[in-house]
């Protein structure tokens, strides 16, 4: 996509408005095949909180991939895009025993997380295949926010349980078919990733039923100019080593699973905002765009910082601006970032929007959510309507006084 693709887009969808590019995602996706075609059997299954829009699920099956859902929602969704049960993982944390064997009685892969929910559900189905969630105690990632490896983390069942996790499992008689850990994301050091695989490894060798292990995912995608990423190359060919090596010892082949979820879709996706307003104080520029924190919270939630482009004024001298919302809130983008010089009515784009944006969206301040966009073979399709009043109405009951 263009600069002038991405005004035509605001020209004809209006803004705020997201957009995606298919191309971006399908060689982020062949990255990941490539990066492990030594092993035989491997699963990418997409997380769909990154992105939950029905037509990019619908692409990232085109693409040959599986899913990775956390609520009963998520699964419906992917089964309306055409996935199949058996291609769909479902790895909740905290749902209830019930979501569980509805789950499950859809053909879905479930993974559970908790000794209770895990006891529970082998008493009473003790031959429906159940996946184990292995919290590993190691944080490879490098932002505590959305690390989920450490000791108090409220994922997984703890490395330390395992002893506790056997008697169930050899109580119930229950099926384990897999095995799973997800450290949190922005992966930066392979070493450490290749270390708590270790961990996943020396606990796969208490279970003789095992069909997969899943090493979760959390690459990390650069957010700027020259920012650090997962070396996926690296890791693929490290782990595919020790991946085949450990299938040799356990004695048959092994699916080797992930759960990539930013690394597919991030950089394939812009925010499209327009500048309402330059407000210049004493000592700061601002730039007030007609979008707030109830469209994009990353920077505000998690402090972290999206390459924002001026694409009215691309070659124009640069100037530091703070770019801030319209919501009655401090909604804060950027402190006093360079870009080329704003206007009023000017166009920002808002870089690696394709991952926990929209789908973190909300009404606050009863504004509207914001219009989607698919860019695929060089067209602009609309995927989702911006929203209206209508729909800001539509499940509020008013109630006669």
């Amino acid at each position: 996509m263009t600069n002038q693709d991405l005004l035509k887009i605001v020209q004809d969808f209006g803004s705020p408005v997201y957009v995606y590019d298919a191309e971006k995602i399908a060689s982020q996706y062949k990255r990941l095949t490539s990066a492990f075609k030594k092993v035989k059997q491997v699963k990418f299954h997409y997380a769909v909180k990154a992105n939950s829009n029905i037509s990019v699920l619908k692409f990232l099956h085109s693409l040959g991939a599986s899913l990775d859902t956390v609520s009963i929602q998520e699964v419906r969704l992917g089964l309306e895009a055409g996935f199949n049960p058996t291609d769909i993982i479902f790895t909740p944390n905290g749902v209830s025993l019930e979501e569980i064997e509805t789950v499950a009685e859809m053909g879905v892969q479930i993974n559970i997380d908790n000794l209770s929910i895990l006891e529970q559900f082998g008493t009473k189905h003790p031959k429906t295949p159940v996946c184990i969630r292995i919290n590993p105690h190691v944080m490879a990632g490098g932002n505590t926010n959305i690390s989920v490896g450490h000791i108090d983390s409220k994922f997984g069942i703890s490395i330390h349980q395992m002893p506790l996790l056997l008697r169930i499992v050899e109580n119930t008689g229950m099926h384990i078919n897999g095995i799973h850990m997800h450290t949190g994301s922005d992966i930066l050091d392979i070493d450490v990733f290749l270390y708590a695989s270790e961990i996943l490894f020396d606990a796969a060798k208490n279970f003789k039923t095992l069909e997969f292990i899943d090493f979760g995912s959390g690459f990390k995608v650069p957010y700027k100019k020259d920012d650090i990423e997962t070396n996926i190359e690296e890791l693929g060919k490290k782990l595919s080593k020790r991946f085949n090596d450990f299938c040799g010892e356990y004695g048959r082949e092994l699916t080797l699973a992930f759960e990539p979820g930013k690394f597919l879709v991030s950089e394939a996706g812009k925010f499209l905002v327009k500048v309402n307003v330059i407000k210049q104080t004493t000592s700061t520029i601002f730039a007030q765009i007609d979008s707030g924190f109830n469209h994009l919270i990353r920077p505000m939630l998690y402090g972290v910082t999206h390459h924002i482009e001026n694409i009215s004024n691309p070659k124009g001298k640069e100037r530091f601006y703070s770019v801030v919302g319209y919501i009655c809130e401090t909604d804060t983008f950027a402190n006093n970032r360079r870009i080329t010089e704003i206007k009023e009515d000017d166009i920002l784009a808002f870089h690696n929007a394709g991952a926990y944006c929209f789908t973190m969206a909300s009404n606050y301040n009863s504004r509207f959510r914001p219009a989607e966009v698919l860019w695929y073979k060089s067209e602009a399709h609309l995927i989702r309507k911006r929203e209206t009043m209508d729909d800001l109405l539509k499940n509020q009951v008013l109630v006669s006084m």
